[in-house]
């Protein structure tokens, strides 16, 4: 089995070890994304010395295990290993300025509760809402217990620090009729743009509403992921962390999918990807927040009417005709049920309004 192991890097090079435990760079993919940056790749821990100049070699090399270990061993998405990888940074980095010397392991260990509060007190000043506060604290106690398990002494404070309170947000999902129509390829059919990217938009988008996909769920499917219509009913997607979940699709969908199969001008190798761009490679997922913008005009509606609210849409809508949580919770791959709950209180206030407006004793 391949694991994947992440480096810290200039570049955030991702690499993979194989069964042997041979690291092998993506080499083809670097050439062509940094030519000649790709040389002083080759030791990571070196690069991460070079590219943390406030921390010690000692805790380069521990932040090249601990993102090794989010990737590898706890799975998580590129993304969060990222966004770990800039908040622990940005934490070394205040550390340094706030201490006046190079971060050491021996220092780490001497952090207090109030060097705490006063880098998290830096971020809000610098702007930083309380949903990427959260994320950063949360990076931060993660770096912190990873250093505990590996012998290095107990630092508590990270973890003795209240997360920053968010306000609470409903998701904004769509009405049921215009949801329908926004995989309606006809609604574009002024614009001067191949018929295959037009059905291809629909496909996608008919997609994220018809099974509750995240757009890069969809956009990560490939051709032998998506049934023919009439031979399976089913989707394999790959979401966070890189867990699959089978999803259902309708045949409404496969037939807009097998539309847009039939004219795609590229080809359509089994490993290849579903849905490409005008150039043959992956679809960018700004180009379906691009053509949502635009279908947002031309149905008249609002700013929140993103991909995302198409997901959105299908767990409320689902709800509200009487679907299971638990159910729903499977379908959108949540690996906790209090976050598919948030979709309750969306149809609580919907059959709220519903009672205040048509109950005859309401207005008394």
């Amino acid at each position: 089995m391949v694991l994947l192991l992440w480096s810290w890097g200039r570049f955030g090079v991702l690499k993979k070890l194989t069964p042997g435990g041979a690291i092998t760079h993506e080499v083809s993919r670097l050439k062509k994304d940094f030519g000649p940056a790709v040389s002083k790749l080759k030791n990571p821990a070196a690069n991460s010395a070079a590219d943390l100049p406030f921390a010690a070699p000692e805790v380069a090399a521990e932040v090249v295990h601990w993102l090794s270990h989010l990737g590898a061993e706890r799975r998580l998405s590129a993304k969060t290993v990222d966004a770990y990888q800039r908040d622990v940074r940005q934490f070394l980095d205040f550390l340094a300025t706030h201490f006046g010397a190079r971060v050491t392991l021996a220092g780490l260990r001497d952090v207090a509760v109030q060097d705490v509060r006063a880098f998290m007190a830096y971020r809000r000043s610098q702007g930083t809402c309380g949903r990427s506060l959260m994320r950063s604290l949360a990076g931060v106690r993660s770096f912190a217990r990873f250093l505990e398990r590996q012998g290095n002494g107990r630092l508590g404070a990270p973890a003795a620090i209240r997360a920053p309170k968010t306000p609470r947000t409903l998701p904004k999902p769509l009405a049921i009729a215009p949801a329908k129509r926004l995989s309606d390829a006809g609604l574009r059919a002024g614009e001067e743009r191949p018929p295959w990217v037009l059905a291809r938009d629909a496909a996608v988008l008919a997609l994220l509403y018809g099974s509750g996909l995240r757009i890069s769920e969809a956009l990560g499917l490939k051709v032998k992921d998506i049934p023919a219509p009439g031979r399976g009913d089913t989707n394999i997607v790959t979401g966070k962390g890189n867990k699959t979940r089978m999803v259902p699709v309708l045949l409404l969908v496969l037939r807009l999918v097998a539309d847009y199969f039939a004219i795609c001008p590229y080809e359509r190798a089994p490993d290849a990807p579903a849905f490409v761009g005008a150039k043959g490679r992956p679809l960018s997922p700004r180009i379906i927040q691009l053509v949502m913008a635009s279908l947002r005009s031309a149905l008249n509606l609002p700013e929140t009417a993103t991909p995302h609210a198409l997901r959105h849409s299908f767990a409320t809508h689902l709800l509200a005709r009487g679907g299971d949580l638990r159910s729903i919770q499977e379908l959108l791959g949540h690996a906790s049920l209090s976050t598919t709950q948030v979709y309750t209180a969306i149809d609580a206030d919907r059959l709220m309004q519903v009672y205040r407006s048509a109950h005859p004793r309401a207005a008394t």
